[in-house]
């Protein structure tokens, strides 16, 4: 197949998709990426990358649009966001290349699939959404944007256009389908279910070495919806009680200053150690060396209910899971039998860190296994590019 792939992000910026593409490629099929500018964390358009338009990385031809940087604030967000749909569009429109399907990764924001809907439109070939971020649900939770207000009202209409008009929805998780059916009100007939993978499914690298003591690793955004603050609160209080307990994190986003304050004025510098942000193949040796793994995510609308991306990293890297999660997210890891899991309390999450360092090192290799067996099944990157690679024949 001749495949055209829309998404905003691409590598060097750290998203799956681009493993996905390169995957494709490696299937024998003849892939085209629709992309930006790098710039995601950031806050700027990287130098290197300003005057490049068009590449080819490890057989993937990548096409690239100017966009404007996605800084701090919310009307940079918001000029971002529109520069991509607008210049994507653009691009659709005077491409004399031809494709046989295109498939669209759904990253925030949904306006990312306006040009795979444009391409179907001006050439008769099915696209394909694979929607792993729900608008306008993403915005609601994040606190951006009020269910009541006429932002909202104007992202229902315009996100519910854009998905009705795809031939086919692959949702990130299995509670997608019930938004799209109750919010969305679209028929569920030609939605499936189709999970992400892991940045890194190669564990074969050298662990960090952290040092005596227990080591419990956060890797990801540091935003409102990862329940920063009660990591920080859950941690600090554990701390009374064993000392020799550490957490480190790894990641950035509207929280990191927060994070950095609070480790600064509480004095927690020898126990919570701030690493700043890195890229999946950097981040390896640091899930590597840990005993543990943090993953958590607000329980509140459906995105409460994802499976976190973070999630199969961290599978993939055979560690048990220390989780505050609900949902599809916790139903994995139900399954899988290698995680403790808290509850949305600083207290309760304190227990469980402290239930986790009491573990012998058979139980926690054990939990380990269990969840690097359950990846291996249903998340590795061959199972999923396969699952793609059907839905689009």
């Amino acid at each position: 197949m001749k495949i055209l792939v829309v998404c905003q992000l691409y590598y060097p910026e750290n998203f799956i998709i681009y493993k996905i593409a390169e995957q494709f490629v490696k299937d024998g099929h003849e892939v085209d990426v629709l992309t930006g500018k790098p710039n995601y964390g950031y806050g700027y358009i990287l130098p290197e990358y300003k005057k490049i338009n068009e590449e080819i990385i490890n057989g993937v031809n990548v096409h690239r649009v100017n966009i404007k940087a996605k800084k701090k604030s919310r009307i940079s967000t918001i000029f971002n966001y529109l520069s991509f749909w607008n210049k994507s569009k653009s691009w659709v429109r005077k491409t004399k290349n031809s494709y046989d399907v295109v498939y669209s990764m759904s990253l925030s924001p949904v306006t990312i699939c306006s040009a795979g809907n444009l391409y179907k439109k001006l050439h008769k070939v099915p696209h394909v959404i694979h929607c792993v971020d729900l608008w306008p649900e993403s915005v609601v939770v994040t606190k951006a944007v009020k269910k009541n207000s006429l932002t909202y009202k104007i992202l229902y209409i315009w996100s519910h256009k854009i998905y009705s008009k795809a031939d086919r929805i692959l949702v990130g998780s299995p509670s997608f389908t019930r938004y799209f059916a109750d919010v969305l009100k679209l028929p569920v007939e030609n939605i499936s279910y189709v999970p992400q993978c892991s940045l890194v499914e190669n564990i074969d690298v050298e662990a960090y070495q952290y040092g005596k003591g227990t080591h419990i690793l956060y890797c990801g955004n540091l935003g409102l919806i990862q329940l920063i603050p009660l990591m920080l609160e859950g941690f600090e209080k554990v701390l009374k009680k064993n000392k020799d307990i550490y957490l480190h994190v790894i990641g950035m986003g509207p929280m990191s200053e927060y994070l950095i304050d609070y480790i600064s004025k509480r004095g927690l510098e020898n126990n919570i150690i701030y690493h700043g942000p890195m890229n999946a193949e950097k981040a390896a040796p640091y899930f590597k060396g840990a005993d543990a793994l943090y993953v958590s995510l607000l329980d509140e609308g459906a995105i409460g209910k994802t499976i976190p991306n973070k999630l199969m990293m961290s599978m993939a890297f055979q560690k048990p899971i220390i989780a505050v999660l609900n949902g599809d997210g916790r139903e994995v890891l139900n399954q899988s039998k290698g995680a403790l899991f808290a509850e949305q309390d600083a207290d309760s999450l304190a227990k469980t860190f402290d239930d986790f360092y009491q573990l012998s090192e058979k139980e926690r290799t054990l939990m380990g296994a269990s969840n690097r067996q359950y990846y291996e099944k249903y998340f590795s990157l061959r199972s999923i590019s396969k699952q793609i690679e059907e839905k689009l024949k």
